[in-house]
Formats: C-alpha cells, sequence, structure tokens
C-alpha cells in the first residue's frame, strides 16, 4: 500500500549563491566617523571618487565641512557634518576612530546608529619601541566592542589592511588588495563586500564572524612593521578565491 507520502517528488535543493553575485550598493550614502583622521578621510575620497555620496563626520561639524571641500566637496557628492548627523542621514556608516575613543564615540551614537549597517575599521594597537603590537579589548576585539556597545545596529569589520597613503594619493587610480569582511550576515557582509568592490583594485572577501575579528585586526601590526622595514605600502591578497 502506497501513500501521498510515498509518490511524492523529492523537493529539489536550491543552488547554492554564487559568492561573488553582490548586490548594487551605489544608491547607498556612506558615513565615515572620523572622516577628518588619515583613514577615514582616504576611505571617503575613495569611495566618492567611483559616485558614491558621502558624508564626512567630526566631532566639530566646521572641522568635517573643511575636510570635505578639501577632498572635492559637493562636486565629487562628499558633505561634512557632526558625528550625529553624519549617523542619523547614513545608510552605511563605517568607523574609522582612534581606537582610544572607539567606545566613548559609540556609545554616544547609539540612539543615532540603530538599525544602521556599521562598518569597524579600528585597529586596537599599541607602540613601544620595538614597534606596533595588538591589543586585546575585553570583548575580543574592537568589532565585538563595536557590537556589544550597538545592540541594535547591524555590526561588520572591514578595512583594516588599507594605505592611507594610497587611498588619498589622488594619483593612484587602483589599489590592489583585498579587504576582509566579517559579519554575523551574509546580507551585511555582501553588502561591505560590494562597497570594497566599488573601488577598482580591491576586492570584498568573506572572511568569517564577528568573533575571528581579533585576528584580522591585530595583523595590521604586522603589516606597519613589513611597511617600515620595505618602505612601502602593503596590502593583503587572497589567493585561489
Amino acid at each position: 500500500m502506497t501513500t501521498a507520502a510515498d509518490d511524492a517528488t523529492p523537493a529539489k535543493k536550491a543552488p547554492a549563491k554564487d559568492p561573488w553575485d553582490l548586490p548594487d550598493v551605489s544608491d547607498l550614502v556612506v558615513g565615515v566617523l572620523g572622516g577628518t583622521g588619515d583613514q577615514g578621510r582616504g576611505l571617503a575620497y575613495r569611495l566618492a571618487r567611483v559616485g558614491q555620496k558621502v558624508i564626512i563626520g567630526s566631532r566639530v561639524a566646521e572641522r568635517a565641512r573643511t575636510a570635505a571641500e578639501e577632498l572635492g566637496g559637493a562636486g565629487l557628492g562628499i558633505e561634512g557634518a557632526d558625528n550625529a548627523e553624519c549617523a542619523r542621514r547614513s545608510d552605511v556608516v563605517i568607523v574609522a576612530v582612534p581606537w582610544e575613543g572607539h567606545a566613548g564615540l559609540l556609545e554616544a551614537l547609539r540612539e543615532e546608529l540603530s538599525g544602521k549597517l556599521v562598518v569597524d575599521c579600528v585597529n586596537p594597537l599599541g607602540f613601544d619601541k620595538k614597534g606596533a603590537y595588538a591589543l586585546k579589548p575585553e570583548e575580543g576585539s574592537a568589532a565585538e566592542q563595536a557590537a556589544a556597545l550597538l545592540p541594535d545596529s547591524r555590526v561588520t569589520a572591514a578595512f583594516h589592511h588599507l594605505s592611507a597613503v594610497l587611498l588619498q594619493d589622488p594619483g593612484v587610480e587602483r589599489i590592489d588588495t583585498d579587504v576582509m569582511v566579517l559579519g554575523e550576515s551574509r546580507a551585511d557582509t555582501d553588502l561591505v563586500q560590494a562597497l570594497a568592490a566599488r573601488i577598482p583594485g580591491m576586492r570584498g572577501v568573506y572572511a568569517g564572524r564577528l568573533r575571528n575579528a581579533h585576528q584580522v585586526e591585530s595583523l595590521v601590526a604586522n603589516l606597519i612593521s613589513t611597511n617600515r622595514r620595505y618602505k612601502a605600502h602593503a596590502g593583503l591578497r587572497v589567493t585561489d578565491v
């Protein structure tokens, strides 16, 4: 005796999603907290060069507006605002502040960052006579600290290993490097990968969940040592991907 269950055709398994099938992020507004610092300015400039709408944030709005004008202003699609306004008006918010001010800034902007996609690129580092060395925050990493402080935000980590010198140099057309992207949601890491891929020469490569962010942040200390020895602006390339 057969039943309906016996005769049922097994459901076909959906094909795996192509990891390089990334969303269109060209219409997203990107805010850069710490946009008056070297790394923040460089990221703002590179994204604006490819047509992304960018808002630079700073504690002092006038400083942010000055930095925006120096980078090309309205002609390049860059505005300046205080940190709170930058966070409110942006779809994606990159955190590029010094490690020492990381926790305080995020605590102050918890409400403005609620519901936002936050991209943390802060590297907890110390420096002594031997050079740069990695620090380990209580939460495990800067990105995990951000996630703990911003429970209503979607926190990812990326853009750690980029040379601020290359980012800010208008004579550099391509920056040949990979961007390690970490996060808890594939939809969110796909967005960040797509954002990185808009910059000529860059790829965003998924590198795991936020619990793995410490290793990525710490590697910057090694790159600093490499750059000092070889007088270079080294980045990373992931092979066979």
